[in-house]
């Protein structure tokens, strides 16, 4: 396996770019954004994504105890919230869509604690994330390049 140099033609990459920063600024809360975006590049397997978002969530205050038990947060006991833990599965529903779409539970679970700018946020945010992750998963691109 070997990195790939070019990620994207530079005006993707802005247009990506702008789309991450404006989906976590309108979801308003920077730790529960960081937790979205490495769940999703947890199961899209993004070691250079989780490098970065591993970072920026210990800056946004996420405790080492939510990044350690993110993988198993349905199992994680009173370590994530409600609200955590609706943005979390409605994260993994986006990500994986299994079933070709998002079950409505998990959608009627997120809403009960995002207004609907916020959820659209949320969304676009999962959206966003698996974006990257499917860039650089394709260049192969390793972790260790992010400088906050």
């Amino acid at each position: 396996m070997t990195a790939r140099t070019r990620l994207l033609d530079p005006a993707v990459g802005r247009a990506m770019s702008a789309l991450s920063k404006a989906a976590k600024q309108g979801l308003g809360d920077p730790a529960l954004a960081e937790l979205v975006v490495i769940r999703a590049s947890q199961l899209n397997h993004c070691a250079f994504c989780l490098d970065m978002h591993l970072a920026l969530a210990r800056e946004h205050g996420v405790s080492e105890k939510q990044l350690d038990l993110l993988a198993a947060w349905e199992e994680a006991g009173d370590v994530f919230d409600e609200r955590e833990r609706a943005a979390l599965a409605l994260t993994e529903a986006v990500t994986v869509l299994t079933d070709g779409f998002v079950p409505d539970e998990v959608y009627e679970r997120a809403a009960k604690h995002f207004d609907e700018v916020r959820l659209a946020h949320l969304i676009a945010l999962v959206v966003a994330i698996n974006n990257w992750n499917r860039v650089m998963v394709g260049r192969r691109i390793p972790p260790g390049g992010y400088t906050p």
